[in-house]
């Protein structure tokens, strides 16, 4: 459980920093206080669906773009070190993604030669 506060928790914080939201200003367009949004964007709390709410809307965003690069866990994959990379490759241009993806590949060729 705490993987998926602090996969929430992360995507909650990118989007409020992509749209240029202090948790103060966010707290007051979600009618949550500043302390108790910095304890969900670290994964410290579970969030509650009525709050979830509020943030969604404080944020004006939707649910479904909330939770677009959470992954479900599936059996004994832990998809949260995933989840946490796209959500913030996602907060990158083409360009810079374009970038990442090529010290990926320097990096696995690395890790090829040195196995």
């Amino acid at each position: 459980m705490d993987d998926i506060r602090k996969v929430l928790g992360d995507r909650i914080r990118i989007l409020r920093i992509e749209k240029g939201l202090s948790l103060e200003k966010l707290g007051e367009r979600a009618n949550i206080t500043p302390f108790h949004l910095g304890r969900l964007e670290r994964g410290e709390k579970t969030v509650k669906i009525d709050s979830l709410e509020k943030i969604v809307s404080g944020l004006d965003t939707t649910f479904e773009d909330l939770f677009k690069y959470i992954q479900p866990s599936k059996g004994d994959i832990d998809n949260t070190t995933l989840s946490l990379l796209m959500n913030k490759l996602s907060t990158l241009s083409i360009e810079e993604q374009k970038l990442m993806l090529k010290h990926l590949d320097v990096m696995f060729e690395l890790m090829k030669h040195k196995a």
